[in-house]
């Protein structure tokens, strides 16, 4: 505990760490009060991990209930708040936490060696180490959240075995091949290869070998025939030995993996059963190493959760303005699987969303059963066995819609077409005048040109 000497110049908070540029101007500012010393690394871990969690531990409380309550009118300046509300709760004492406290605990750490007579540099370098260690130690080794990580571990493991198994047994099959290339025809099962090949070596070993405890009785038989008449190349001793130890170790890694999946599914039914029931262990990991963790995952909507794995196709869709992905490792899961190319979309989502619900009741719930993810499961399959009677039904009925006689062309309806009359604009309706014909028109005239003779006749009559 270190008792404050100046108190106007903590005011100044921006200028304060000149005021601790040397131990003796640190000693004008600060001065010790009281010390106490711990025991041992068990005592002084105790302390640290309860100071980290903000809670009181017994030896702090004797010391300040000794100490600070004789001078219980002033103030005590912490560095965590809500560690000061606990103390004022319990010992009613005045706590004060401002950016003015972070400072000066700043200062005093930078000058600890001065203002703490007699301890030398080079042990306090050792004690805060070890401290150090020793708490790091404990966050991993009791930290909830780091838990899943070796299930983190277990299915990158397993990833990467599979990679290793396929890489191995394509050059056994290569490289045995050019001995005996026919018995890579017979035997589909590459485990099986490998043991017959780790067994019997030389092609001509296998008239006298027995090898029923690796293949069927047929199948046997068809490799006894086949190795007689092989048309493969004649390889040494040597050769063959060297086969044989890359059969051996295809056979170590398969065993391994084995018991590899059996733990990775005894560790994700113990961490997460829910999510196990709901898109099985292999996915449920993957999805876990995705996220990072359990909790992380937990912290994920259901629309990320249904295209986790498909990021840079959702980028790229987004990109190029195209159709988004619908699923991504989700894909993987049985229930997706079971549905048709039509449904999958559907379904997907629907798993996603009781997925989501599963992941956060495993991650920050109390209960380990997986009642609640069996109940979700049930539903989702209850709605893929309506999605796939909904469409069955739908085909029915345009299996009644089809054309009797040959019964394989579909009802057609005929194509529609617009017949519109055209009509022609008449501009006769246009004039006012009456319509008068042509022969009353030329009858109209003769009479006119009759009477103008007439006229005539009589003006020249009258003029003589």
């Amino acid at each position: 505990f270190l008792q404050v000497l100046n108190e106007k110049k903590l005011q100044e908070v921006d200028s304060l760490w000149k005021e601790f540029e040397t131990p003796e101007k640190a000693n004008k500012i600060v001065k010790l009060k009281h010390f106490e010393k711990f025991q041992d690394t068990t005592e002084a871990l105790a302390a640290s991990t309860a100071l980290v969690e903000g809670k009181l531990s017994k030896n702090l409380k004797k010391i300040l209930k000794k100490i600070v309550a004789k001078d219980a009118h002033e103030q005590l300046a912490v560095a965590d708040a809500k560690l000061g509300g606990v103390i004022k709760e319990k010992l009613n004492l005045s706590c004060i936490h401002s950016p003015m406290v972070t400072e000066l605990m700043r200062g005093i750490r930078s000058q600890i060696e001065g203002l703490i007579t007699g301890l030398p540099s080079r042990e306090m370098t050792a004690m805060c180490l070890g401290l150090a260690h020793s708490l790091s130690r404990y966050k991993l080794k009791f930290s909830p959240d780091k838990v899943d990580t070796m299930i983190i571990q277990a299915i990158s493991l397993l990833d990467d075995l599979d990679k290793e198994l396929n890489n191995y047994i394509m050059r056994c099959r290569e490289w045995y091949g050019w001995h005996f290339p026919e018995l890579g025809k017979i035997i589909t099962d590459n485990l099986a290869y490998c043991k017959c090949v780790q067994k019997v070596g030389d092609r001509s070993n296998f008239a006298s070998s027995d090898v029923s405890d690796i293949l069927p009785e047929e199948i046997e038989e068809d490799v006894k025939a086949a190795a007689e008449i092989s048309m493969g190349t004649e390889v040494s001793e040597e050769d063959i030995n060297n086969i044989i130890h890359l059969c051996d170790q295809v056979i170590e890694i398969s065993e391994y993996r084995t018991q590899l999946y059996d733990y990775l599914k005894n560790r994700m039914m113990a961490i997460a059963p829910n999510l196990t029931v709901m898109v099985g262990e292999l996915v449920g990991a993957r999805l876990i190493a995705h996220a990072g963790s359990l909790l992380n995952l937990a912290k994920h909507p259901a629309s990320t959760v249904q295209l986790l794995g498909a990021e840079k196709a959702l980028f790229r869709a987004l990109k190029t303005k195209r159709d988004t992905p619908k699923f991504g490792l989700i894909y993987h899961a049985s229930l997706v699987g079971q549905s048709n190319a039509k449904n999958k979309g559907k379904i997907s989502r629907m798993l996603a969303a009781k997925t989501a619900l599963t992941i956060r009741y495993d991650a920050l719930g109390e209960n380990t059963s997986a009642e609640m993810g069996a109940e979700n499961r049930l539903k989702v399959e209850t709605r893929l066995r309506l999605l796939e009677e909904r469409g069955a039904s739908l085909a029915e009925s345009c299996m009644k819609l089809r054309i009797s006689g040959t019964g394989k062309a579909l009802a057609k309806t005929d194509k529609y077409q617009n017949k519109s009359e055209v009509k022609v604009f008449d501009p006769s309706g246009d004039s006012t005048l009456p319509v008068v014909s042509k022969k009353r028109k030329i009858q109209e005239l003769d009479e006119q040109d009759t009477e103008v003779a007439v006229k005539a006749k009589k003006f020249k009559a009258e003029m003589k």
